[in-house]
């Protein structure tokens, strides 16, 4: 038997008179359940997939039933979500032919894997036979996994952070997170650990990366920058509703807050800088991202410059940026199609 003072501080309680549950330690719950409404209907909403038949997106999350849960006992996490989902999807045949369908997921659960999870596909009520159904079943099929499992590891990373918390000498230390394979390499780590006790909380580090995207515009610089800074342009192609601040230190919010920050430095025509987030993000991380407008005569060049992305959230961030602000530019202003 440990003596008096001695033994895993995480049982240790002798100095607190009501027995509370220390640091979360012997059993805890948190509801995930509207964490996971966002989230899935980002992870969705940015599913879109192309061949030479045509293009096919996720327009809608029309259906989405169902809890999620964490539970926290003696230091082990139990994770439990169930969800029934409808999605809406838009094809678009390389002639412009415009075809309209739904998917169903009846029961994406954590008694399933997801290779295991039923996708069905199909086309709306007289709609006509098109080859941009077998894109969907097969390459949409795959994209809609992949934000599914997206879903799965990002709730068992971010979300549970602060759940475990053991002390040392009383203070509390937060846990490192887990991270993806090949997380490692885009952070600094020490090279040796020590179990000597820390006098202040410990902070987490997240793995983070850098972006880069470039596009072409058909419109002048100034147009473009006025898009991208004007309340009421920035709600057209975003289809919602929108709080734009265009000034050094001015606030912004997106579709619907999923997507936040402010304005750190503007120059009209040329370049904007911003602190950027999603709302899914660790609380109160933000990364750096840049626009830079070229002139190109008749067109206008935008290179995007992203600086700490969290890793896990590379390859979403660069899709949103692509579909909800490239591509929603070109689609509302017509800034992307040549008329001869």
């Amino acid at each position: 038997m440990a003596k008096w003072g001695e033994g895993d501080p995480r049982w240790i309680v002798e100095q607190r008179a009501d027995a509370t549950n220390v640091n979360n330690w012997h059993w805890t719950e948190r509801d995930a359940s509207n964490w996971s409404t966002e989230k899935l209907k980002v992870l969705f909403l940015a599913v879109r997939v192309e061949n030479e038949e045509g293009a096919c997106e996720v327009t809608e999350v029309s259906k989405l039933d169902g809890e999620a849960s964490i539970n926290n006992r003696k230091g082990k996490l139990i994770f439990f979500y169930e969800w029934n989902i409808k999605l809406s999807w838009t094809g678009t045949s390389k002639s412009g032919v415009k075809y309209k369908g739904h998917v169903e997921i009846p029961n994406l659960s954590d008694e399933n894997d997801v290779d295991e999870v039923e996708v069905s596909i199909s086309l709306a009520k007289d709609e006509p036979d098109t080859n941009l159904m077998a894109l969907m079943k097969q390459e949409g099929t795959e994209e809609i996994r992949n934000a599914m499992s997206t879903y799965i590891s990002t709730l068992k990373t971010e979300f549970t952070q602060g759940m475990i918390l053991p002390t040392v000498n009383g203070e509390q230390t937060e846990p490192a997170p887990q991270m993806a394979a090949g997380a490692e390499d885009h952070m600094t780590t020490a090279s040796t650990v020590t179990a000597t006790p820390q006098s202040k909380p410990i902070g987490v580090k997240i793995p983070t990366c850098k972006i880069s995207l470039k596009d072409i515009f058909l419109t002048s610089p100034e147009e473009l920058y006025r898009v991208f800074t004007t309340q009421e342009l920035v709600q057209a192609f975003t289809h919602a509703p929108a709080i734009i601040e265009a000034d050094k230190g001015g606030k912004f919010h997106l579709l619907d807050g999923s997507v936040s920050g402010k304005f750190i430095d503007l120059v009209p025509e040329k370049q904007i800088v911003m602190k950027w987030r999603f709302k899914s993000w660790p609380s109160g991380h933000f990364a750096t991202v840049t626009l830079n407008f070229t002139d190109k005569g008749s067109e206008t060049e935008v290179r995007l410059e992203g600086k700490g992305i969290p890793s896990s959230e590379e390859e979403r961030t660069k899709q949103g940026w692509q579909r909800y602000y490239f591509e929603g530019i070109k689609q509302t202003f017509g800034y992307g199609a040549r008329l001869f």
